[in-house]
């Protein structure tokens, strides 16, 4: 009886061993396959895990239709219905990843983001104030990055063939309307605002957002800070002047006020000068910012801030030989910029923005003043709506007013000119990610100016596509309008729009704290302002029958890893340009354009003598100029542009920072071509007299220092 039990226990194992189905097969992804991923037969125990190959297998006694079931994480979970009759079963099965935007492609053609929250940085906001020669100017920090010229005599931004004129800057959203200092002419200038106010920085140098319009070559987007961590009195002691900044902190708030005085005569006694000053720079600055938290989510920030510079130079009348003339210059700025961000249920966001600003320049030379007044505001609200994960909308309309007017006085006379211009424009985009692998952003813009009684709908379109988990390609195609010079405006209203048409295409590798990329583009300038011979103040002197183009290619290489605590980047720009606008008799290359520009920048932190020193070498290839005694126009050639800078900073104590910073420190002598008399003399030859640096060599020393309840803050966002 127990011999058959024995028996029948033992058919029916090998019956039910007979009856299992084998499920098996392999598990992958675009990538390749996906070791560790869990498969199994839902409601059931049946299941088991991929090996290092991808590949699965196990038994299962389940007959009929069943449900498959394989995850993986950051993948999309898999279902498969199986009709198992017994017989195995061998499977091919691929996931899809799981959209993050974290880990998503990113549009970079034409741009370099510098944000601490950004995963494909190319400089950090810190970058923008540690880095030598920049002298503590975001434009000249910038200067280092491709696509960028240097022109010693202006400190202006001029990118990819543009003028100066063709790069905005916006705070927080809105308009800067005098983003720089003023000065003489031939005279280099500085940004307006201190580089630690800011936590990131987006530098597009094309086919930038619909957000933004009136810009021919690039914008600038600087994002103040957030809040701030703690209570703290800042004092600053520079070679070239003092500053304090204290910081006051509430529940859900805080408030800073700043002061700082800049005088550079005991400087400039000291220091050998090129130029003749009767009165040496001086400026004073005062400002105050408040954040201020709203609801879970919102942010109100209030920037205010005014500043009185002035100086006086003597210089030599080119029209009068053996004649000397004071151009004495005195500036008020002020600025007041606010805004509010917020969300509106799930779904929505709404960004508001404000901003107004008056410039006023007064000149006087010789028996002449002349007064400039710019009177500017901007007002914007932005809607976003995270339609999904994968689908963003931005709507938004914007309101600029600005008034600007001349009165150049004689002793014999006097005339003024103003003219006020109203501009209304809206813009819609959407981001759309197919993929984490391929992302489009459409959008199109509209304006419309009162003053020109002329409009335009531009398309903007970009895209990028992920080659690799490090390597993307990134493409930007847009119109781009903005409205003539002021200089032109002041005499007539017949004027359109200029315009560029971009096309840009770019290459982004990112890997172990390596960045490479390279960029190739192409503009095409229409409508362009011109003047003819005829007397300026007449309307029909003026039209947009000039035209241009740009192209070039842009190359940038940072690491970040190959040399312990030492960070370095190289910059090359090639720069190929040619147009006529403005008073060109005919289409040549613009006189602020170098073929090649070069920067270098060097960073190491050592540890021992708790310092961080940084070191960059900038070239920039002869520009031309026109020269009034010669047939050819824009015949003539500059100096290449040529300057080893260097900063040392020391860490004395955990609050205490002593900086020292060397600008051309071989003194290379900088040679920007010639000015000439505006008329010839009797022998009919327009004079000359060179234009030059101010000074072979800049340096300075400073001192900063930290009060605080913890005494551990410092200064380290503002050295240099």
């Amino acid at each position: 009886m127990k011999k058959i039990a024995f028996i029948i226990l033992l058919g029916l194992v090998g019956l039910n061993s007979y009856s299992q189905g084998i499920v098996s097969g392999i598990v992958s992804s675009n990538e390749g396959p996906l070791p560790g991923a869990s498969v199994y037969l839902e409601g059931t125990y049946d299941g088991t895990s991929t090996n290092s190959n991808g590949e699965f297998s196990f038994r299962t006694s389940k007959t009929g239709i069943v449900i498959l079931k394989v995850s993986f994480l950051g993948f999309e979970p898999f279902s498969k219905e199986l009709n198992l009759s017994g017989t195995p079963v061998k499977l091919e099965i691929q996931l899809k990843e799981t959209f993050n935007q974290l880990n998503a492609v990113t549009i970079t053609a034409g741009t370099f983001e510098a944000g601490d929250k950004k995963r494909s940085n190319i400089l950090t906001p810190l970058d923008m104030v540690t880095t030598a020669g920049a002298v503590g100017d975001v434009y000249g920090a910038l200067q280092t990055l491709p696509g960028t010229t240097t022109n010693g005599e202006s400190g202006k931004l001029f990118v990819k063939g543009g003028d100066s004129e063709e790069s905005q800057t916006f705070i927080d959203g809105s308009l800067v309307y005098a983003p720089y200092s003023s000065a003489a002419p031939n005279m280099s200038v500085r940004g307006r605002f201190n580089p630690f106010m800011f936590k990131g920085t987006i530098f597009s140098t094309g086919g930038y957002s619909a957000e933004y319009g009136q810009a021919l070559s690039s914008v600038l987007l600087l994002n103040t800070n957030d809040m701030p961590t703690e209570d703290k009195l800042d004092i600053s002691i520079m070679s070239v002047g003092l500053g304090v900044a204290g910081t006051k902190l509430w529940k859900t708030g805080a408030a800073t006020a700043t002061f700082s005085y800049n005088d550079l005569s005991p400087y400039m006694w000291v220091v050998p000068q090129n130029y003749n000053w009767v009165k040496y720079p001086s400026n004073a600055e005062g400002a105050f910012s408040l954040r201020q938290k709203t609801g879970k989510k919102g942010m109100f920030k209030l920037y205010s801030s005014y500043t009185n510079s002035r100086y006086t130079i003597n210089q030599e009348d080119l029209n009068h030989e053996g004649k000397f003339y004071d151009y004495a210059l005195s500036n008020d700025n002020y600025f007041l910029n606010a805004s509010l961000k917020s969300s509106i249920g799930q779904k929505w966001n709404i960004a508001s923005a404000a901003s107004f600003t008056y410039n006023k320049d007064d000149v006087g030379y010789d028996t002449i003043s002349f007064n400039k007044l710019l009177k500017g505001a901007h007002i914007k609200n932005v809607f976003t709506n995270f339609y999904s994960d994968m689908i963003t909308f931005h709507v938004g309309a914007e309101f600029f007013t600005k008034t600007y007017s001349q009165k150049y006085r004689t002793s014999l006379n006097s005339l003024t000119s103003k003219y006020t211009n109203n501009t209304i424009s809206a813009f819609a985009e959407a981001e759309i990610y197919l993929s984490t692998k391929f992302v489009t952003r459409l959008g199109t813009r509209f304006e419309y100016s009162d003053y020109l009684q002329k409009a335009n709908l531009v398309p903007r379109i970009s895209m990028a596509y992920k080659v690799s988990k490090s390597g993307q390609f990134s493409l930007a195609y847009g119109w781009f309008y903005q409205d003539p010079t002021d200089d032109y405006l002041l005499y007539t209203s017949q004027l359109g729009y200029e315009r560029a048409d971009h096309y840009t295409l770019s290459y982004q590798a990112s890997r172990n704290d390596r960045t490479f990329r390279a960029e190739i583009y192409y503009k095409k300038y229409k409508n362009l302002a011109k003047m003819n011979d005829e007397a300026f103040y007449l309307p029909s002197s003026y039209s947009n029958s000039g035209y241009g183009y740009a192209k070039g290619i842009d190359i940038f290489w940072r690491d970040k890893k190959s040399i312990k605590n030492g960070d370095y980047w190289i910059s090359y720009s090639y720069i190929d340009t040619k147009r006529n606008y403005r008073n060109y008799p005919t289409e040549v290359v613009p006189g602020f354009a170098s073929k090649h520009n070069f920067a270098a920048v060097y960073k190491h932190w050592f540890g021992g003598l708790r310092s961080y020193a940084s070191a960059n070498f900038k070239y920039s290839s002869p520009r031309v100029y026109n020269n009034p005694n010669s047939v050819v126009f824009n015949g003539e050639h500059t100096k290449p542009y040529r300057s080893v800078d260097v900063s040392w900073s020391f860490l004395l104590r955990q609050n205490v920072i002593i900086y020292a910073a060397v600008t051309n420190v071989f003194g290379f002598k900088q040679g920007y071509g010639n000015s000439y008399a505006s008329i010839p003399d009797t022998q009919g030859v327009y004079r000359s007299a060179p234009i030059t640096a101010g000074a072979d060599r800049f340096y300075l020393i400073a001192c900063f220092i930290t009060l605080s309840r913890k005494g551990e803050a410092n200064q380290v966002d503002k050295i240099e």
